[in-house]
This record gives structure tokens, sequence and C-alpha cells, in this order.
């Protein structure tokens, strides 16, 4: 589902769902809960693994171009 530009979803340490801008995470880090650092210098903290955000971020981006080059 598209949800805006350059969205992804992940989940909160309290189970939420949220909608993320994967164009403003500057800091993926595990420490030991992964840690979305935004270049608003917001941190938020997800039960996501490092590797599904990034493949959340790479699949989107894929969707996109994809979308743009047809």
């Amino acid at each position: 589902m598209e949800r805006g530009r350059s969205m992804i979803t992940v989940t909160k340490i309290n189970d939420r769902d949220i909608v993320v801008n994967c164009d403003l995470i500057e800091i993926i880090e595990t420490t030991p809960d992964t840690t979305l650092t935004m270049t608003t210098g917001r941190k938020i903290i997800v039960l996501d693994t490092v590797d599904e955000v990034l493949n959340k971020v790479v699949a989107y981006k894929a969707r996109i171009n994809k979308v743009k080059y047809e």
C-alpha cells in the first residue's frame, strides 16, 4: 500500500506500527535494540532488526524506481 513519499512501516518497541520517512533516517544501530536516528535528531526504538529496516528501505526504493522508469 502506498503511504506517501518515501514512507516505510516499522514496529515500535511498544508493538505499535508507525510509518516513517526513510529519506530522513540518518543512522540505524543496534544498542541492543534497533534505534533509528532521524536527520531531525529524533531517535525511534523499533522491534525490526537492522536488516529488516534496510530491506524495507531497499524494497521501497526499488518499487519507486520501477514505477518511475516504466
